[in-house]
């Protein structure tokens, strides 16, 4: 499916679903590096079985095995020694291999050296999320943001085949599908179809510029969760406002932002925002395309980050959305409660133990949002944190300051009001955060 055309026309909000037809299956082994130099703070097997789950998430693929490989030293030309390359290669021609994904960076050169060697064809960690994103994009904001990442990554690689730009289902073509010809090859090519992305974007970006402006005019918070992907975001999001946004056990089950009015036990009303999950090592060319949908938290009065309590590595996850986040520019200011998701899955001997925790620490609690456990303790400190002490103010507003007088009526903080030769004379009652939106118009 083409998604821009040469007068870049515009389409609807919702594309339609994509091909849903079986494609054959690939057969497909994941390899997971772990280089001693380059060590962190995930253990390698988590590592390999995150990668797998990521391989399962992507329709078409049967993953017939998988492996933590050891390496002391890179080799630049093949990242693996000769005698693994031969182990590995003798081992993907006995299971009918085709794909191996490997979870890390490979260069364009060892990926070419690669594929020939073994005879099969091979996916980078990057390469393997932007296929995700490319199967679950939906809005044209996603699916542009999409091709706009792939396109810089695929403009640094020397690869066999554009599939994508003609592709019948959703992906890229980097595991197979309809097409394996070559339609683009020069760099020049690359360019232009950025320039008419980049086009149709800028349109799709100022149209959720006005969306965000018109709802800064209304007076309800905006609550935005985030959170380590599969960490039960859209659960949450579909127990909080009774929804029936996708959420399964899956990775990327949810990538296009969905917001949704919710009215809090104290009666007061509130947006809440679901966004794109966080991986670590997320590609930086996914970072900088989704840079426009994530600014729904930056714009946020307070974040929620969900997190799966349950899953061995929780406090590593905790740590790489906490660096994706500062580097978004999410700054301390913005008020964060941290949710402990997924009860139902901690052994019964820690659970209450869990619940004590969450509950002597501030902004910290531990719900199931499958069950429901710790919801109704969770929506009362939200109601709550919109509760702020209130400060009286007296303003002089100009008749050029219309805006901000229709925007302090639309608030509901103004006490009193005279009107002047030169404007308005109001005295206002408001919250810390209504003062600093006010300050911004």
């Amino acid at each position: 499916m083409n998604i821009s055309d040469e007068d870049g026309e515009e389409f609807d909000d919702i594309l339609p679903p994509k091909d849903d037809r079986a494609p054959d299956e690939t057969r497909a082994y994941v390899v997971h590096p772990d280089i001693r130099s380059a060590q962190g703070r995930r253990l390698p097997e988590h590592r390999l079985a995150e990668a797998v789950a990521l391989a399962a998430a992507l329709p078409g693929l049967t993953v017939m095995g998988s492996d933590v490989v050891r390496l002391p030293r890179v080799q630049p030309g093949t990242l693996f020694g000769s005698g693994k390359v031969d182990e590995l290669g003798a081992r993907f021609k006995e299971l009918g291999v085709g794909l191996v994904l490997v979870d890390g960076p490979v260069s364009p050169v060892q990926q070419r050296n690669l594929e020939k060697e073994w005879g099969v064809k091979l996916l980078d960690r990057t390469g393997l999320i932007l296929e995700i994103f490319a199967d679950r994009a939906r809005t044209r904001e996603g699916v542009l943001q999409v091709e706009l990442a792939a396109l810089s990554y695929q403009r640094t690689r020397l690869v066999r085949a554009w599939t994508h730009l003609e592709r019948q289902r959703g992906g890229f073509g980097f595991v197979g599908g309809p097409g394996e010809t070559q339609i683009e090859s020069d760099r020049r090519a690359i360019d232009d179809q950025v320039v008419r992305l980049k086009r149709q974007l800028e349109k799709v970006v100022k149209t959720r510029e006005l969306h965000r402006a018109a709802r800064a005019k209304v007076p309800f918070p905006i609550v935005a969760l985030v959170g380590y992907t599969n960490a039960g975001k859209s659960t949450l999001f579909n127990r909080m406002t009774g929804a029936e946004v996708l959420a399964k056990d899956m990775l990327f089950a949810t990538l296009d932002p969905t917001m949704r009015g919710v009215v809090l036990p104290s009666g007061r009303k509130v947006i809440l925002s679901d966004t794109v999950g966080f991986i670590s090592d997320l590609p930086t060319q996914l970072v900088a395309a989704f840079r426009a949908t994530l600014e729904e938290v930056l714009a946020a009065d307070l974040i929620l980050h969900v997190r799966d309590i349950s899953h061995p590595e929780t406090g590593e996850q905790a740590a790489d959305v906490a660096e994706i986040l500062a580097s978004l520019g999410v700054k301390g200011g913005t008020p964060m409660f941290e949710i402990w998701n997924k009860l139902d899955l901690v052994p019964e001997g820690q659970h209450d133990a869990l619940v004590a925790q969450a509950a002597a620490r501030t902004n910290v609690f531990a719900v199931s949002a499958l069950t429901g456990e710790g919801i109704a303790r969770l929506l009362d400190a939200v109601s709550m944190a919109f509760d702020e002490e209130r400060s009286q103010r007296e303003l002089a507003l100009s008749f050029a300051e219309g805006r901000k007088h229709a925007w302090l009526h639309a608030e509901g903080v103004v006490i009193s009001e005279t009107q002047t030769d030169e404007g308005w004379t109001m005295e206002v009652s408001w919250t810390a955060r209504q003062e600093k939106r006010f300050r911004d118009l």
